[in-house]
């Protein structure tokens, strides 16, 4: 039997084929490939509805939890706002409910204005811009065919996504370095711009269009320029994060890289063309005409035939795929034989990066830095408090009393302890004084120290950190630090770093200070804290600009906590709403209030349990036709993400729905219950073919809407059709996963005890 190919889980979506500039180091047009010339300007609604089901279609095959989109082009801006909403809309109402869109831009800012801002806030797509550094620098190459400067208007497009509206969707720069321009002015002119993360790429060149090297710049001008940079980066504290430096500290313990350009983890990318048709990266335009030809389109061909391609495959074959020369290198894990693109030479990709020395020396100069060639970061222990059989039992019925959840709770918090351990291990600092307060405050004050770890976002952080996310920066270590110093009361002082132009504290909240501080001294003590601003500021929570987490007080002393200010909360598949007004918060309170009482009432057996493990609500932006919109996101236990509904025993409804996702995600992370090999596709409750993770997931989410229907249909006999409906659906599901030959012993147990669940409402007659 053949094996499935790896799956491509980014896709570089070009919805407009022209360009307003006229850059001379375009890799688009201004290199060999020429295919550009015959496409249509803008992407047709047939190829973006075809595209968003080829997506789909790969997400549920391979049982993808997240897929970027890149909307590109060209210059996408170009498109207009209606195509680009088109996209983002299609997009997100193809993909699986397990499986999170983050879905991005990429612009040269030229067009980026207020109303497009706001279409990217409303539809949560992240924006990352092209910027080679100051005007003279920038002018070098980014210019209108004209000959006039972009420079203008790119730091307007960055001045608007620094305004605290839009601040959110800031990804971050792109800098395409030329060495005839002065590493330190560049980097300065970046950093002034306060970005989250910056992409320094090296210029597209092969060895049949070398890359320019000045006379006397000595053999390694690249690798020289980027070590420059790199020194100002780390004497500046890292304010931000940088892929290629990233990229290298990871690799050098033993981590994946985060780019194609470095490391030898498979390529994960396709590009779809304006006409529908599949390419292969858009950096093989360097090397002649129809390099990164396919020969395949969305309306024929899946996302799996072209990961099947021979161009694919040879870019996703890692040390394997690398010339004699290369296998030899005592670097080659963090090279990885740089650039596919950059090895072509005489019809071959068969040879060295023709950056070779550049690599070699940045490796070399980078390793040295940290101390030599690191050892892998510890691997993440997940083991944490056993669970006896009667709990497991429990759970396997769809249900877990308080002591079973707080059992899980217990273990995601020892699991994200362990992340944490892997960040910073991971991280190339030989030291970190926010590391080391927080091992301090662990040993002396370690219940402050698990309030914090135990906020469900902390997690989310960590594994964007281990998957390579760039704009997840090492400032957080800080934040939590910072926030464990507050609630220890120690007096502890914390330097931490600005982000998105508010200091924020997790678990506590955040300090709106808009631009120009770029860090705060936060003092902890017995009576409250302060916050010492770099511009001279002393402030505090009494500040009108603090936005503190709310907490709804529920019957029975209990609170849950609405989670509206921390950045990391955009964890889930829909976008998060903006920190909510006094009225909608008056809101949310009185629905959560009635929530609660009601799964009380009605659902006793699921609310015990959910009341142990649920501690926070993300509000999420509601859908333009009105839908229902939930999530809980596979990374952030104990909290779930709600769009509020119309009313509060729907708001009751999807707690209880996601909070089984929770559960069950906490027990996927200790113990196996089916085989994750399996690539059938199964059809659950009518809906698309899913495979079998997501089958379980669905199967355990609606034992409790099941249960939900079952109860209200006691008393209100307009929720019997519902109950029947669910009711049966259910039971068919049930069926596939234990009849699915995928399953372990321990999943055969879940199977049993959904099949008993799902029995006892069988019985039930109308």
């Amino acid at each position: 039997m053949t094996p499935p190919p790896r799956p491509l889980t980014q896709v570089v979506l070009k919805v407009h084929s022209r360009c307003d500039l006229a850059c001379d180091h375009c890799y688009v047009y201004e290199h060999a490939d020429t295919g550009w010339r015959s496409r249509p300007r803008v992407i047709g609604d047939a190829v973006l509805a075809r595209a968003a089901e080829r997506i789909e279609e790969h997400a549920v095959a391979h049982g993808l939890t997240a897929v970027r989109v890149v909307l590109h082009g060209g210059e996408p801006l170009l498109a207009g706002p209606a195509v680009i909403r088109r996209a983002a809309e299609l997009l997100r109402a193809a993909l699986p409910e397990v499986c999170d869109l983050d879905l991005r831009v990429h612009t040269n800012g030229v067009r980026l204005d207020r109303e497009y801002c706001e279409v990217f806030d409303e539809l949560g797509i992240r924006v990352g811009l092209s910027l080679d550094g100051d005007r003279a620098a920038n002018d070098r190459h980014r210019r209108f065919a004209d000959g006039r400067s972009s420079h203008p208007q790119v730091l307007r497009a960055v001045g608007l996504l620094r305004e605290p509206r839009f601040r959110h969707l800031y990804a971050g720069l792109l800098c395409t370095v030329d060495v005839a321009n002065d590493p330190l002015a560049v980097y300065r002119a970046l950093a002034e711009l306060e970005p989250p993360a910056v992409d320094f790429l090296l210029p597209h060149a092969t060895w049949e269009r070398p890359p320019w090297r000045p006379a006397g710049a000595g053999a390694t001008p690249y690798a020289d320029w980027l070590l420059a940079v790199h020194t100002r980066w780390e004497a500046d504290g890292r304010p931000f994060a940088v892929r290629t430096f990233d990229s290298v500290h990871r690799t050098l313990s033993g981590l994946p890289g985060l780019s194609e350009a470095l490391g030898l983890e498979p390529v994960d990318l396709v590009v779809l063309e304006t006409d529908g048709t599949y390419e292969q990266a858009d950096s093989l335009r360097t090397a002649y005409d129809g390099a990164p030809a396919t020969g395949m389109d969305v309306f024929r061909h899946s996302l799996d035939d072209v990961a099947r391609h021979p161009g694919t495959a040879a870019r996703q074959s890692g040390l394997a795929g690398l010339n004699a020369t290369c296998r030899a290198c005592p670097v080659v894990r963090s090279c990885g034989g740089g650039l596919y693109a950059h090895r072509y030479r005489g019809g071959t990709f068969d040879h060295p990066s023709v950056y070779c020395a550049d690599l070699r020396a940045l490796i070399d100069g980078l390793a040295a830095r940290a101390g030599g060639m690191r050892r892998p970061a510890p691997p993440v222990d997940v083991a944490g408090p056993a669970l006896s059989d009667e709990q497991l039992d429990e759970l396997a019925a769809g249900l877990g009393g308080p002591e079973t959840v707080r059992a899980l709770a217990r273990s995601q918090l020892a699991l994200t302890r362990a992340m944490l351990a892997a960040v910073h291990g991971s991280s190339g600092l030989p030291r970190s004084a926010a590391w080391e307060l927080l091992a301090e405050l662990d040993a002396a004050e370690p219940a402050a120290v698990d309030t914090v770890l135990a906020h469900p976002y902390v997690r989310a952080w960590a594994a964007r950190r281990l998957t390579g996310d760039p704009g997840a920066g090492l400032g957080t270590l800080a934040e939590l630090a910072a926030s464990a110093a507050v609630l220890a009361g120690r007096g502890d002082a914390v330097a931490v770093p600005v982000q998105d132009g508010a200091l924020h504290l997790p678990t506590l909240g955040r300090l709106v200070l808009g631009v120009g501080v770029r860090e705060v001294r936060v003092i902890g003590g017995r009576t409250g804290w302060t916050a010492h601003a770099d511009d001279g500021t002393l402030t505090g929570p009494g500040d009108p600009r603090w936005q503190p987490v709310r907490r709804i007080g529920l019957t029975g002393g209990r609170t849950l906590a609405l989670e509206d200010v921390d950045p990391q909360r955009a964890a889930h598949r829909w976008p998060v709403a903006d920190r909510l007004d006094d009225a909608e918060f008056a809101f949310w309170a009185r629905d959560l209030i009635d929530a609660a009482d009601l799964l009380d009432h009605d659902l006793p057996e699921y609310a015990a349990g959910l009341w142990a493990g649920l501690g926070t609500v993300t509000p999420l932006r509601p859908r333009p036709d009105r839908h229902d919109v939930s999530s809980a996101a596979r990374q952030a236990f104990g909290a779930v993400g709600i769009a509020r509904p119309r009313t509060a025993p729907t708001l009751a409804l999807l707690l209880a729905h996601e909070f089984q996702h929770v559960k069950l995600g906490a027990v996927l992370d200790r113990w196996e219950l089916y085989d994750r090999t399996d690539t059938r596709l199964f059809e659950p409750f009518n809906l698309s073919p899913r495979p079998i993770g997501s089958l379980f997931q669905a199967v355990y989410a609606h034992l409790a809407v099941t249960a939900f229907w079952g109860t209200r249909a006691r008393t209100d006999p307009s929720a019997q059709p519902r109950f029947t409906h669910w009711r049966a659906l259910t039971d068919e599901a049930v069926d596939q996963l234990a009849t699915s030959g995928a399953l372990t012993p321990l999943g055969h147990r879940f199977a049993t005890g959904a099949r008993h669940s799902v029995d006892a409402w069988l019985r039930i007659t109308a």
